[in-house]
């Protein structure tokens, strides 16, 4: 699904990832889940593209519902994996310490979890060789994408901007479709390591210069991070 120029994004308001193109190639942020390797081939398909032209993805956590075909397209494609230091253990063991799952509804939460089922969600690949990153970073793929540390979702949580794109990466830092509760609109996530530092996170992305905030679950927001921001912290 194109959003905007070199903008566009993998699977759903459940469970979303995004590609960026570019004439240099492509750069993928976060994965998804393993059956969005489908909806890869669908996208690449359309741009004329193949795995050939992918040159990186990004992860901006470690978390299973993020990595999806990443370990699919490294081992079998040569395409490197980049995720901070701090949730590498995570991308390549699943291992992490206990969450805040805070409230949920039966309806969206089946719902998710049905999804999940359909894309295959509990057959998890873990990541065997992960490229570490670190809060700043410029990483030489198409795109120029900065790395912006918001550790609170988990220790290594990052947001991925990229300018060419006018866009943000936001991964589970923030939601626009809580999956457990179905409610709509800018809020924080579920599942989170320290929901605390998180909130304080946002402060990280709310000077950056972008149209799109791109979370891994709810649809594309199409506002600044400052108003993004501002808003959740009104909910």
């Amino acid at each position: 699904m194109r959003l905007a120029p070199h903008l566009h994004r993998l699977g759903n308001d459940i469970v979303a990832c995004y590609l960026i193109d570019t004439p240099e190639g492509i750069t993928l942020i976060d994965a998804g889940l393993p059956g969005h390797w489908q909806d890869l081939q669908d996208e690449l398909r359309a741009l004329g593209k193949t795995e050939a032209d992918v040159r990186g993805l990004i992860l901006t956590h470690g978390d299973s519902d993020h990595l999806g075909f990443a370990e699919r397209l490294r081992s079998a494609h040569g395409v490197p994996v980049f995720v901070h230091a701090g949730d590498a253990a995570r991308a390549r063991t699943g291992e992490k310490g206990k969450v805040a799952v805070g409230p949920m509804r039966i309806g969206p939460t089946a719902g998710f979890f049905a999804y999940s089922l359909r894309k295959n969600g509990l057959r998890t690949r873990y990541v065997k060789e992960v490229t570490e990153i670190a809060d700043g970073d410029v990483l030489d793929l198409p795109g120029s994408p900065v790395i912006v540390g918001m550790p609170g979702h988990s220790p290594g949580s990052v947001a991925v901007h990229v300018p060419i794109a006018d866009a943000v990466c936001v991964g589970d830092a923030l939601t626009t479709r809580h999956v457990l509760t179905g409610r709509v609109g800018p809020q924080p996530a579920p599942f989170t390591d320290d929901p605390a530092e998180a909130l304080a996170s946002l402060d990280r992305i709310a000077g950056l210069r972008a149209s799109w905030v791109l979370p891994g679950h709810g649809a594309p927001w199409h506002a600044s991070p400052a108003e993004v921001a501002d808003a959740i912290r009104k909910a």
